[in-house]
């Protein structure tokens, strides 16, 4: 009787509430009735939002940086001559993807423009991944849940059909029981699709933050690159 009453609740809800909070309400009456569907949607949620959040620390604010002024920083001491300064400008930033690349081009500035331009390279294969990790299990979740609102929809619309079928004297008890499965069905819906919502939206933020960010190396690359083409240093860590 608790499941017919807490049904019965959740269609006088829809009656006198706006939109979100009768989905925050029917959401929060389905994990009292315990639908198993909601728990595995909860749970993809939950690490989408971990997921979004290592990876907003970390591209907001461990790998980017500012790269006009970086870049006019390490201009300013190449065409004085300084590859020391700009290395120990790049040093200063050693979790930023871009100083590092630019610092793998400057430890090479005395060597021919190939082997500067292999140095670029070889720093931007290994910092590109960084950027790219785990931002496709964001968008998988968001499939997941999806598909896992589909799964808690059809269960519940199989639950009224058996309703309807099911043979009881009161047919109030037989309303109560269709409610409750047409409830299961659209909460099921509507959590799947906030969660994949949300990880659709934060997984394009992400992805083009991390591709700015790899445009940058680029872009900042080929300048490093004409930079060094037209002079020819020497650091003191290199071999004299």
């Amino acid at each position: 009787m608790d499941d017919f009453q807490t049904a019965e609740k959740a269609a006088n809800a829809f009656q006198h509430e706006g939109f979100f909070a009768n989905v925050v309400t029917g959401i929060q009456q389905a994990f009292e009735r315990g639908d198993p569907w909601l728990f595995f949607i909860l749970l993809a949620a939950l690490f989408a939002i971990i997921f979004v959040l290592e990876r907003f620390f970390r591209l907001y604010f461990h790998y980017s940086i500012n790269g006009k002024e970086f870049m006019r920083e390490i201009e300013r001491y190449v065409y004085d001559g300084d590859t020391d300064g700009a290395i120990r400008v790049c040093n200063a930033k050693p979790n930023a993807s871009l100083p590092q690349v630019i610092k793998a081009g400057l430890q090479r500035a005395s060597r021919s423009e190939e082997q500067i331009q292999n140095a670029l390279d070889a720093a931007s294969l290994e910092q590109i991944p960084k950027l790219e990790r785990r931002l496709s299990y964001i968008g998988l979740i968001a499939n997941l849940a999806t598909l896992l609102g589909l799964l808690g929809t059809i269960a519940g619309l199989i639950r009224s059909f058996g309703a309807i079928g099911a043979e009881l004297a009161d047919p109030s008890q037989r309303q109560a029981m269709l409610s409750a499965g047409i409830a299961e069905a659209m909460n099921a819906t509507a959590l799947g699709l906030l969660t994949a919502i949300f990880a659709m939206i934060m997984h394009n933020i992400l992805a083009n933050k991390a591709n700015r960010i790899t445009e940058e190396i680029d872009e900042y690359s080929v300048k490093l690159l004409d930079y060094l083409s037209t002079h020819h240093y020497k650091h003191s860590t290199e071999s004299k």
